[in-house]
């Protein structure tokens, strides 16, 4: 059974997810504030985290920066804040998703679904490759990135980016097709998404980030990687 942490100090936010989830059969801890959700993330190792972001103790990038020390769980922020930079601070930190407030339990349940999708190991099939740029290697039956002899942690959101733009070496892949790849079909506007993700791959498996190799953005268009 998949097991959320919700974490928000807003009790009938709080109340209000517990019920839906528990009626869809999933397993529910929740936090009222940030080192309470660090704490309980440590105990009871969630399949998936929604996080508000407006925390009594501490503010939720910090919280997403405390998990990312350690976890690869996926992390749904669920904020009031709107702005575009906002947003792009709370993925940069390494959140997988964020919806806004107020928002509709539709939409929030069909978001963590697909973060719960992306973490989840793949069928690998005919498809295994090995990929070596001479800079890293990508081992895509092994879901594993090796770089100059060490392996590279990434997040599951990170590593489908990865996984799609490497079946598809050589050829352009648009923004809507990696967004409803990687994001669900649901998604096909929020470019910032692409452009924080791909920024922390160069960041990882680039010699020189400023002047990718590997990562080729093709502007207005999409992506392309290159060995």
């Amino acid at each position: 059974m998949t097991r959320v942490l919700v974490v928000d100090d807003e009790p009938q936010i709080v109340r209000a997810l517990v019920i839906n989830l528990k009626a869809r059969k999933y397993d529910v801890d929740s936090a009222p504030d940030g080192a309470t959700a660090l704490q309980v993330a440590a105990a009871r190792h969630p399949d998936v985290i929604v996080l508000d972001l407006g925390l009594p103790d501490m503010d939720g990038v910090e919280v997403i920066r405390g998990l990312r020390g350690w976890t690869r769980v996926p992390i749904l922020v669920l904020s009031a804040r709107h702005s575009s930079d906002e947003k792009v601070e709370a993925l940069d930190a390494g959140a997988d998703d964020y919806v806004t407030k107020p928002f509709g339990m539709d939409e929030l349940l069909a978001r963590l679904r697909a973060a719960v999708r992306r973490a989840e190991p793949t069928g690998t099939g005919d498809g295994d490759v090995l990929v070596d740029t001479g800079d890293f290697s990508v081992d895509l039956a092994a879901k594993k990135v090796n770089r100059g002899g060490r392996d590279v942690r990434l997040t599951p959101t990170e590593w489908h980016l990865l996984e799609v733009l490497v079946r598809n070496t050589g050829r352009l892949v648009s923004q809507k097709q990696l967004l409803q790849e990687v994001w669900g079909p649901s998604y096909g506007t929020e470019t910032n998404y692409l452009r924080v993700y791909m920024a922390q791959l160069r960041r990882k498996l680039e010699t020189d980030p400023a002047h990718p190799r590997h990562f080729i953005t093709e502007p207005g268009m999409g992506y392309r990687f290159e060995k």
